[in-house]
């Protein structure tokens, strides 16, 4: 039976991870970044270098568009929160998965 890669919707990646918006994503200014209130920079160099391409997040570190354990944007997220999902056998994610597990674990216990 294939996997599928898709997103379980738990909301869990939203609340561990900073996302980095790419250069079209935040040249658009469709997605609240986390320093938009200074300004923003048209160099997406110098915006990506001061981390003013990171979506914005609440003061409990989760997200902007997280609500309820749902992503408010889910049809037109990121393309790096399209890009991973919790059961992925990329390497790449391997870390993040490990982190997602952990947490996980965690909460389950507390």
């Amino acid at each position: 039976m294939k996997t599928l890669n898709k997103c379980e919707m738990c909301g869990t990646c939203c609340r561990l991870f900073l996302i980095c918006l790419d250069k079209k994503e935040y040249e658009s200014k469709k997605y609240k970044t986390i320093l938009e209130k200074y300004g923003f920079e048209k160099d997406f160099k110098k915006a990506k270098k001061y981390g003013l391409n990171l979506l914005a997040q609440k003061k409990d570190g989760s997200c902007i568009y997280l609500k309820n354990k749902i992503c408010k944007i889910h049809k037109t997220r990121p393309r790096v929160c399209k890009e991973f999902f919790c059961k992925s056998k990329n390497k790449k994610n391997q870390n993040m998965q490990n982190l997602i597990e952990t947490y996980k674990i965690r909460n389950l216990i507390h």
